[in-house]
């Protein structure tokens, strides 16, 4: 079975981490999985660049060819260069030791050149080679070019507005699959509808605020989308139960949220409503879940600033 690697973002490492493993096995339940601090390496049918154009803390990733004790290339391996009229070698250290780095790089260049007609380019080459030591093993690995996904534009913003990377990162941690809806019913701007959107997922927005029901339709028109947006109380979801999957949305907090309840009643009494049979990625600030009668699966922590920490809670 193919061997699929990802290099991931250490800024949120548990979550990034996390959030390839839940997309991998969405996918494919069967895969196998070995985690080396932030280098993920699966066994799974599923190409790797379906996986990579989900995720959003995947720095590196490609198909990894075989498993080296010593720097080499042997020419068995140059096969996967034919059609490649461009390449790039790169040398990735995720271990302890001192390597050479540019070292590496320039002499596995000169021995790819020697053995095949593709050129070197630093420039968006149709093949990169990897290289990547760590401490317990190194690998050989390659990625061939691929088109990411779209990023969707936001033409009118709100200050207090959901991190796209978490949206998107809380969408895969829900389990929502390609062909599935999610429901936002605090959806405010409209970011977790817009990633939702951009990653072929249909969404569903709700939110107390008329204006920003406004906003959010505003800019999903701005790129093409169609969703619906109601502009109702988040029980409103309860209504439209049988039209989505999944629920990922940022609980509104502060004085200068438009909310119809205190927050700490807000988050008990949003809890208590949601769907049995949903799945959700749910975003709160730090000590709101305290009381609340729910039992995630994971928790996050993510730390603003020194007086503000939001929990994400997912089942």
């Amino acid at each position: 079975m193919p061997e699929s690697f990802f290099i991931v973002s250490k800024e949120y490492l548990e979550l990034a981490v996390d959030e390839i493993v839940t997309l991998v096995k969405m996918y494919d339940r069967f895969s196998k999985i070995n985690v080396i601090s932030n280098l993920i390496i699966i066994q799974t049918k599923t190409p790797w660049e379906k996986i990579a154009r989900r995720a959003t803390f995947v720095k590196t990733s490609g198909q990894l060819i075989r498993k080296m004790s010593n720097v080499f290339f042997d020419e068995k391996n140059y096969a996967l260069l034919f059609g490649a009229k461009s390449f790039m070698c790169k040398a990735i250290n995720l271990s302890q030791k001192h390597i050479d780095i540019s070292e590496i790089e320039r002499s596995l260049g000169s021995m790819v050149t020697t053995f095949c007609n593709a050129k070197v380019s630093l420039e968006n080459p149709d093949m990169v080679i990897y290289l990547i030591f760590t401490d317990e093993e190194n690998f050989f690995g390659f990625s061939t070019r691929f088109e990411a996904s779209r990023r969707p534009k936001k033409p009118t913003k709100f200050h207090h507005e959901l991190d796209w990377k978490l949206t998107r990162a809380m969408i895969n941690l829900a389990r929502l699959n390609d062909d599935e809806t999610v429901c936002d019913p605090f959806c405010g701007t409209g970011s977790t509808l817009l990633e939702a959107e951009s990653m072929g997922i249909r969404s569903i927005g709700i939110d107390f605020d008329k204006k920003m029901c406004e906003i959010s339709k505003k800019n999903l028109r701005f790129n093409g989308f169609d969703a619906q947006v109601f502009n109702q109380n988040y029980d409103y979801m309860l209504q439209i139960k049988d039209k989505f999957d999944g629920i990922v949305t940022d609980l509104p907090y502060g004085t200068a949220s438009k909310v119809s309840e205190p927050p700490q009643k807000l988050i008990s009494n949003f809890v208590s409503k949601i769907p049995k049979q949903a799945k959700f990625a749910i975003m709160c600030k730090k000590g709101l879940d305290k009381d609340i009668k729910l039992k995630p699966t994971k928790k996050y922590e993510i730390y603003r600033h020194k007086s503000l920490t939001r929990v994400i809670l997912v089942k």
